[in-house]
């Protein structure tokens, strides 16, 4: 229902307060239903008023977009809005921080210790090569002298077993040489192109020593290794050379095994005798108990426990 309507309505029920009679026939009957019909219009206005100005304010977004906040809610006095006070940051403590920043491994290398795990390079075949020319000679080989020399810069004596076991590891065919096939083959096998990786190889070469397969294998190869090539047999002289670089820290036997072979008439050791040392100082007890005289052990075995068994009693 708009203003009209309701005016019109105001004035028939102002004229009805009073009788008919005295609103017709008095004037002052008249006059106080003119003053009521003021009084209700006057209220009318000011509710209209009212009404349009929330209206108004309804349809008036205050609050940005999105906002239905109620126009008795706009209406009642209030403070001014003020900013949304910033909350205060929790402190974390240091593991907190620490997962909290943490980083994906993708965006940075892992972290042990405080420093970067930095990946060792590739083997490189022409840095190996490179450092092969450092001590080869005309002939394209390290000899004698620049064995000195690798020796030295390394840090082992010549005479030293991990010579023999680098040397084993190159498939190294004559004692005191490695060709450039030797060395490209073994260091390749060991991941080792320059010097400083060869030093850090020291310790796994001495360690194969402790192993009894590894220790066999080399044990066998020394023959081979150390024989000149136009002999089968293995010279008395490099025999006990040998065979002290290999056995004297093992064999509690081995010094009484040498002092056999100094006076025994044997010029040398061929590959059956070498193999079978090896065996023997392996199985059989330092006082012989369990030797076995009907085993199949050469004949020089045979005859270093005789001598053996003379020399003690």
């Amino acid at each position: 229902m708009n203003f009209q309507c309701y005016a019109t309505a105001l004035w028939r029920r102002s004229f009805q307060t009073f009788p008919k009679s005295s609103v017709s026939h008095s004037p002052s009957g008249l006059f106080f239903s003119l003053c009521a019909f003021w009084s209700n219009l006057c209220g009318l206005l000011h509710i209209n008023t009212v009404t349009d100005t929330l209206d108004k304010l309804h349809r008036l977004d205050l609050n940005g977009p999105g906002s239905r906040k109620n126009p008795a809610q706009l209406m009642k006095g209030s403070k001014p809005a003020a900013m949304p006070q910033k909350k205060k940051r929790k402190q974390t403590e240091a593991g907190d921080h620490e997962h909290s920043c943490k980083i994906p491994n993708l965006t940075r290398p892992q972290v042990r210790g405080g420093k970067p795990v930095v990946l060792a390079k590739p083997f490189s075949v022409k840095k190996c090569l490179a450092w092969f020319q450092q001590y080869a000679d005309s002939d394209n080989m390290v000899g004698p002298e620049a064995m000195e020399k690798l020796c030295e810069d390394i840090g082992v004596e010549p005479e030293n077993i991990i010579m023999l076991v680098l040397a084993w590891h190159l498939e190294a065919a004559n004692m005191g040489f490695f060709t450039k096939d030797e060395w490209l083959r073994g260091m390749t096998a060991l991941q080792c192109d320059c010097m400083e990786r060869l030093k850090s190889k020291l310790d796994f070469l001495h360690g194969e020593l402790s192993d009894s397969a590894a220790f066999k294998n080399i044990y066998r190869y020394a023959f081979d290794f150390a024989r000149d090539k136009h002999q089968r047999s293995l010279d008395m002289d490099t025999a006990k050379s040998m065979l002290s670089l290999l056995l004297a820290r093992s064999w509690p036997l081995f010094p009484v095994f040498h002092q056999f072979l100094e006076q025994s008439k044997y010029k040398g050791l061929n590959k059956d005798q070498w193999y079978n040392v090896l065996e023997f100082s392996r199985t059989i007890n330092a006082d012989l108990s369990n030797y076995d005289e009907d085993g199949a052990w050469p004949v020089l075995l045979d005859e270093f426990v005789e001598w053996q068994k003379r020399w003690s009693s």
